[in-house]
Parts: C-alpha cells; sequence; structure tokens
C-alpha cells in the first residue's frame, strides 16, 4: 500500500494500463458525487466487501479512496492482506479531490 497525493494519485493512475479506481464510501455518500469509472465496494458491509475484493483481479492496480482517507487506508490494508500488490491510498480523500467528479 502506498499513499499518495492527489497529484500523485492522478499522475500513477493516468500512466497506470491496469488501473482500477475502487470507492469504497456507503452509497448515501456516493450519491453525493464520486470519481468518473469508480467501483462502488462499502467497506462498512464488510461481507460484501470481501466478497467483492474476492472477486478483483489482483494482477490490476488499485486506486482507492473514500471520504476523506482513512477507510481508503484500511481498504488497501485488507487488500494487500488478501494478495494484493498494487494499492494506492488517496490522502485526503474525496473530501479533497479537485479533480472530475459525476453526480
Amino acid at each position: 500500500m502506498q499513499d499518495l497525493s492527489q497529484q500523485q494519485w492522478t499522475e500513477m493512475m493516468e500512466n497506470d494500463p491496469d488501473a482500477v479506481i475502487v470507492d469504497v464510501r456507503t452509497p448515501f455518500e456516493i450519491e453525493q458525487g464520486y470519481i468518473p469509472d469508480a467501483l462502488h465496494i462499502n467497506i462498512q458491509d464488510a461481507g460484501s466487501f470481501m466478497q467483492k475484493a474476492n472477486e478483483l483481479d489482483k494482477s490490476k492496480s488499485y486506486y482507492i479512496y473514500c471520504r476523506s482517507g482513512g477507510r481508503s487506508k484500511q481498504a488497501c490494508m485488507i487488500l494487500n492482506s488478501i494478495g494484493f500488490s498494487k494499492t494506492y491510498n488517496l490522502l485526503g480523500g474525496f473530501e479533497q479531490w479537485q479533480g472530475d467528479k459525476a453526480v
């Protein structure tokens, strides 16, 4: 797992052909807006989170965010513990995101 600033996160993601964006916030938070093309996997629903995590391709790179960076860091650690090697946490989360947003 690596903590990245928004600039680092964006630059790495844009140059990574295996990049997958993952939003680990709740459905209510996602209704307020999200980063386009993100997969939505609610970390607060532990059973569903683990089921969906185990369906992901471990060879891909996962750029993970939440509201402020805490839950996404936790998600990175969980993914790393089950065999994912390329997980990137967005410091500051969606609250500080300055890039494209969808609603």
